[in-house]
């Protein structure tokens, strides 16, 4: 190859220089997203694995990088012998110093984000807070509270600026249609590697990757956020199919093994049996902000060595009159996976149910249980009317009003906007006071539910307590805190209503949030969410914590089991209280893999097989009983059909009886 024959190749290789610094940029975003977040991959951590970690992320890593880099590699490798001038290459650079700084940008955002949803973030968050009007001051204080990260993405970009290579040949250096030919070559040269980077391989095997794939390099679901990158993340989930049947059983059989129908034991109302009457009992569901069960004193007697006391004294206090379990779980991280659990016995797999198309589907819940049985039914928010989609979803499922910070303004018992946080919501403690006396006015029996906000970024109390209330441990512990007075009031006003003896009081999480114990940031210990039931009414229900596992789309069935109502329901979830305890399970899916929980055992399962099978017991889910429980191949069959009855489900909207 003579010299000018090898100077045409020049921009094919700035391209490919320019690219593997995209590629230094990608690990130091992995690099800062492990240190934010390291104590939650830390658990059998080694070194060797870590590296297995890194190296798994250059697949995926290598797909994003040339995902988003296409404009730029197009520009370079142009069959155009005109684009060899300085104004050109200056676009060129530009180009790949945007795509490569957004890529990075996302990178650390989602480093922060992390530790709410223990994954990667997918295109769903656009849908999740397209309501929002408050995302920009949001941001800013989040700017503030990590400004170190401005600096890195600073110094990094500056980096990339002194390190990339430009290409301008002089004119004498080629002859034009030699240098479009040669470009030409490169563009033909470069674009079967570039199909196979995006797809994950070479070989008609490989499927383009997923984000399911980055598990098979990974030794715990929660590691798969480490593999991955965000970019990836984004691009892989536009316009997907979020749910897919699969073929695990035929319907008849599928029918047998577990079937979401629950069918009462009494059909009529005219019954002469008094304990199998529909009880009218009022309903009141309070769904906490990141209530997380790791703050809750009396739920973690045996934490810290039997030192810990929480920071709830009087949610404490409640179950010691309460009903609650020895193993409870949320079924979702993010607040817009609580409702459907919770109100609709729906859990989350894949992507938040109503972020999907299927949210389009026929649904039913509680309230509308409830309604067609002559409850009142209403829904009660602190934000504004839309916010996180509640009102549409609260609509969709039944609940006949709607109650948010518009009505509370309006109303001249209460405090106006003067108690806006500032940010999402009205305060709890006013917003729970207006609640109670909302349902003063409520023709009985009603059926309600609250969704509180205050234990939430950006952690902040009201001023006048902020010295009742003072930073202790993780900047939320105090928010729970003040939750937890909140909660206290509203039942103290709640017990002098006459309405108060006939409720059935059911408090639970949206999901869990920011952790200082190693157990509750594993990957089962993640979704940790206490559910109470206080039924102050009955004395014949003796309180304790029972030894069953619960979930939150344990509710409504058990719920509609204490109210004895007559008809048949729809729920994925079971009646904890007919339940016997070997038979209660949970269920719930992280970064592709979906964890089962039965009889002390907790099995992850990646759609095709199982990958870990850890004993409740071992709470850093440090040994895999994989093929060593003799009940395995049970709870795969379990699993399987609950998976293959949701998908199903969903695709042919058959949300109802």
């Amino acid at each position: 190859m003579n010299k000018r024959s090898f100077l045409l190749l020049t921009p094919l290789a700035t391209t490919i220089y320019n690219l593997m610094l995209a590629y230094v940029v990608y690990f130091l975003a992995r690099v800062l997203y492990l240190v934010l977040n390291y104590s939650y991959f830390a658990v059998d951590m080694t070194y060797g694995h870590l590296l297995e970690l890194f190296l798994g992320g250059l697949v995926f890593d290598t797909s994003a990088i040339l995902v988003t880099n296409i404009p730029y590699i197009v520009l370079m490798l142009l069959p155009w012998h005109g684009k060899e001038t300085r104004l050109y290459q200056q676009i060129c650079k530009w180009v790949y110093l945007c795509i490569n700084g957004l890529a990075l940008f996302v990178n650390l955002c989602d480093a922060v984000y992390f530790r709410f949803t223990m994954r990667r973030t997918t295109t769903t968050i656009f849908s999740e807070f397209s309501n929002e009007g408050n995302l920009g001051s949001i941001f800013l204080k989040e700017v503030v509270n990590h400004f170190y990260l401005v600096f890195v993405f600073g110094a990094i970009i500056w980096a990339l600026y002194k390190c990339y290579r430009s290409t301008r040949l002089r004119q004498r250096h080629y002859v034009w249609w030699q240098y479009d030919v040669a470009m030409l070559l490169s563009l033909l040269f470069v674009a079967p590697f570039t199909v196979a980077g995006i797809r994950g391989g070479f070989t008609t095997a490989v499927r383009p990757i997923t984000i399911s794939n980055a598990n098979q390099y990974a030794d715990h679901p929660i590691e798969a956020a480490l593999v991955l990158n965000t970019p990836f993340s984004l691009y892989r989930t536009i316009g997907k199919d979020v749910f897919v049947v699969p073929d695990y059983f035929s319907p008849e059989d599928l029918e047998v093994i577990y079937s979401p129908i629950h069918e009462p034991d009494i059909v009529t109302n005219d019954s002469l049996d008094s304990d199998t009457t529909f009880v009218r009992k009022n309903v009141v569901v309070l769904i906490v902000e990141s209530f997380g069960r790791e703050y809750i004193g009396a739920l973690n007697k045996s934490l810290e060595d039997g030192r810990y006391k929480g920071y709830t004294p009087f949610v404490d206090s409640l179950i010691a009159h309460s009903v609650t379990f020895a193993h409870s779980f949320c079924n979702g991280r993010k607040s817009i996976d609580g409702m459907p659990s919770i109100l609709s016995s729906i859990p989350m797999f894949v992507e938040p149910f109503f972020l999907t198309p299927a949210s389009m589907n026929h649904v039913s819940g509680i309230a509308r249980l409830l309604a067609d049985e002559g409850y009142e039914t209403a829904f009660f928010h602190g934000a504004q009317r839309g916010s996180m989609g509640f009102q549409a979803f609260a609509n969709a499922t039944g609940f006949k009003d709607y109650y948010g910070r518009e009505d509370f303004d309006a109303d001249s018992r209460f405090g106006n906007d003067d108690d806006f946080d500032g940010t999402w919501a009205i305060w709890d403690e006013p917003f729970l006071q207006y609640y109670a006396a909302k349902m003063s006015e409520m023709k009985e029996p009603f059926m309600t539910a609250v969704f509180t906000a205050s234990s939430h970024h950006p952690y902040v109390v009201p001023e006048k307590y902020k010295d009742v209330y003072p930073e202790e441990g993780l900047i939320i512990h105090k928010c729970i805190r003040y939750t937890d007075m909140a909660i206290r009031k509203f039942f103290e006003r709640a017990s002098h209503e006459p309405w108060f003896k006939n409720t059935i009081f059911v408090l639970t999480s949206d999901h869990t949030n920011l952790s200082d114990h190693a157990y509750y940031q594993t990957d089962l210990g993640g979704f940790c969410s206490p559910i109470i039931i206080y039924e102050p009414g009955n004395d014949s229900r003796m309180p304790e914590i029972q030894d069953k596992i619960a979930q939150q789309i344990d509710i409504l069935p058990t719920v509609m089991g204490m109210l004895h109502y007559p008809k048949p329901y729809f729920a994925f979830g079971i009646d904890l209280f007919n339940t016997e305890p070997e038979d209660t399970w949970a269920v719930n899916y992280l970064n592709g893999i979906y964890q089962y929980v039965k009889k002390e055992h907790v099995l992850q399962f990646d759609g095709e097989k199982t990958i870990g099978v850890y004993s409740l017991s071992d709470s850093l889910m440090q040994k895999n009983l994989n093929g060593q429980l003799p009940d395995q191949p049970w709870m795969e069959q379990q699993l399987k059909a609950i998976i293959q009855q949701y998908m199903s489900r969903m695709v042919e909207d058959r949300l109802q009886p």
